[in-house]
């Protein structure tokens, strides 16, 4: 049972959505970190996860993890915790074409950041363009009415405070 969704709510703070990005990404880490494991075990890899099928691992693990949850509940281990809950625009958990989509989009939290590597950046110097590029794509959400990402704005989904229900 699903509590209603009030869509004229403010949406949550900046803040508190960023918290849920950092701590998502940790407990991202250990699920890649496990899947990878077991591919690298099951193809007898010695060289990592390099090749295509290796990259497509990468990019394959986290949007099914994604999306499962996404289409499911709407949160993530992450969202639950922070009380957040990712919905379509009338408040309903996303369809799979729009999770995958969201997935694929949010990539923009991070490839514009990461492209200064293509241009030879390394070290702390890339860790800190990534970063100044993650904290200016956050800063864009301040430009759209309901305060929502640009990935979100997109594929037509928005991030919701969703509390626990009372008995």
């Amino acid at each position: 049972m699903t509590a209603k969704v009030d869509m004229a709510a403010a949406p949550p703070g900046l803040a508190r959505r960023f918290a849920a990005f950092v701590y998502e990404g940790v407990l991202l880490f250990g699920v890649l970190f496990f899947a990878c494991f077991v591919y690298v075990v099951a193809t007898r890899q010695q060289e990592a996860l390099f090749g295509l099928p290796g990259y497509v691992f990468v990019f394959g693990v986290p949007a099914l993890y994604f999306v499962t949850f996404w289409t499911r509940s709407g949160q993530t281990l992450a969202l639950k915790t922070w009380h957040l809950r990712v919905v379509d625009l009338h408040g309903q958990p996303l369809g799979v074409g729009r999770a995958l989509t969201r997935y694929v989009v949010s990539w923009l939290w991070v490839l514009p950041g990461l492209s200064l590597w293509t241009l030879g950046v390394k070290g702390w110097l890339l860790a800190a363009g990534v970063l100044a590029w993650m904290v200016a794509y956050a800063q864009l959400a301040r430009l759209h009415p309901q305060r929502q990402f640009p990935h979100d704005a997109i594929c037509g989904s928005r991030v919701i405070t969703q509390l626990p229900m009372r008995s």
